[in-house]
């Protein structure tokens, strides 16, 4: 029945979205001189269903101007491929576009978002590093909504017995990982390194906890064969071809690997906040029994690569002015304090990390903060895509079969070289 569900949610999907899009191009009214009316929100799947509620607020107040909600799978690859088939066809259909922050110079390049006016946003009282995922080229083109960080998850309790600390650098996660994981019967550290967003995800921070870079100047230049580049693969390369990264982690995406911790297999666990209240939940088997720290790097704490998502208006919208004044109520305090307590997502607003009522309830957010705050984004293209899919292919290949240093920098230099030529 699951999937004649899931079927129907989509042909409903793809109605909707032929609807909309027939309708621009047969000549619909370009909208309001004003920019005033209607609009649309589209977004991934919603999956604690804050969003309605938030938007219900919206709509009370702006009966003129009421914004319908359209929710797409939750992949994230499904949710840019709808995406991208409208903006293509420059389509009216959606207004607001709630896109992954990697996505931001990818769009703009395109011309499918608009640029917009930051002095209409309290950018000053976000996260700082979240405001560099809404720019290309030294313009704003998105407004960031929610801000995301790799944390380090680890077990309080056997690290206690060890006399052991949390590792600050990945020589200590290895040893511990390969010394202490298999007295308690655990598999070392995973991530993950299936071959999705996720593994591209690990993969940058990798190399930017080393001070290295994948590309540099917004994707025009290939930098990964450096030495720090190449030292923060090798921490991956090596992890499994010494075992302390088991190879069924090679499967893992964030649910995978979180489950895995969370019933007990992991000493130690890269993944998002969002995994911290489920393995603390009661059907866990590590409730209470552990503990989250900023990621490791080679010599102290590393540097995540950043999440989240960047709020963009369709460079085609009929209503741009309702479309930004609804950014600019996402993005509002009051709404960001509901994006953590109801729809359990990491806000942009700073404050918010030390309101002591938060942190009582989400004990992560300190940890979280220090993370967010020297974390860089994941890769900055207009080719992101292709550029991901890229390092994807090439790092699985090289986790799976084991291969040198030198010998995935080289095919990864060689394919990157490709992408950004083709640019």
């Amino acid at each position: 029945m699951r999937w004649k569900r899931a079927a129907t949610r989509a042909l409903l999907v793809f109605s909707l979205l032929f609807a909309g899009s027939a309708g621009a191009r047969a000549g619909e009214p370009l909208g309001d001189p004003d920019g005033r009316g209607p609009i649309t929100l589209v977004t991934g799947g919603d999956l604690t269903g804050y969003l309605r509620g938030v938007l219900d607020g919206w709509n009370v107040h702006h009966p003129r101007e009421k914004v319908t909600l359209v929710e797409l799978p939750d992949a994230a690859d499904e949710v840019r491929a709808q995406m991208v088939t409208e903006l293509r066809s420059h389509s009216a259909r959606f207004d607001v576009l709630n896109i992954d922050v990697a996505w931001t110079s990818e769009f703009a390049a395109a011309g499918w978002i608009r640029p917009v006016d930051g002095t209409r946003f309290p950018l000053k009282r976000f996260l700082p590093p979240v405001v560099d995922t809404a720019t290309f080229r030294g313009r704003l083109y998105a407004v960031p909504y929610v801000t995301n960080a790799g944390l380090l998850y680890y077990r309080k309790d056997v690290l206690d017995r060890e006399g052991a600390r949390p590792p600050r650098t990945w020589a200590e996660l290895a040893r511990l990982a390969r010394t202490v994981a298999p007295k308690y019967g655990l598999d070392g550290y995973a991530g993950q390194f299936l071959p999705y967003e996720g593994l591209t995800a690990n993969v940058v921070e990798a190399v930017q906890s080393a001070g290295g870079s994948v590309l540099a100047g917004e994707g025009t230049r290939v930098t990964v064969d450096s030495p720090a580049a190449r030292r923060g693969l090798s921490f991956l390369l090596d992890g499994v071809r010494e075992g302390w990264i088991p190879r069924r982690a090679l499967a893992y995406k964030e649910e995978e690997s979180r489950k895995s911790f969370q019933d007990g297999h992991l000493l130690f666990l890269r993944n998002w906040p969002y995994a911290y209240a489920l393995a603390g939940g009661p059907t866990s088997k590590v409730a209470g029994k552990f503990g989250a720290v900023p990621l490791p790097g080679p010599d102290g704490p590393g540097a995540s690569a950043l999440g989240g998502s960047n709020l963009a208006v369709n460079a085609h919208s009929r209503h741009p002015e309702t479309a930004a004044a609804l950014i600019s109520y996402l993005t509002s305090e009051p709404v960001q304090r509901r994006v953590l307590t109801e729809g359990a997502l990491p806000p942009v607003w700073a404050d918010l990390y030390a309101d002591p009522r938060l942190v009582r309830r989400f004990p992560y957010l300190p940890t979280l903060k220090r993370a967010v705050l020297t974390a860089r984004p994941r890769l900055k293209s207009p080719r992101y895509d292709q550029v991901s899919l890229a390092v994807q292919a090439v790092m699985h290949d090289a986790l799976v079969h084991r291969l040198s240093t030198d010998a995935t920098v080289a095919r990864l230099e060689r394919e990157l070289r490709a992408i950004v030529s083709r640019g």
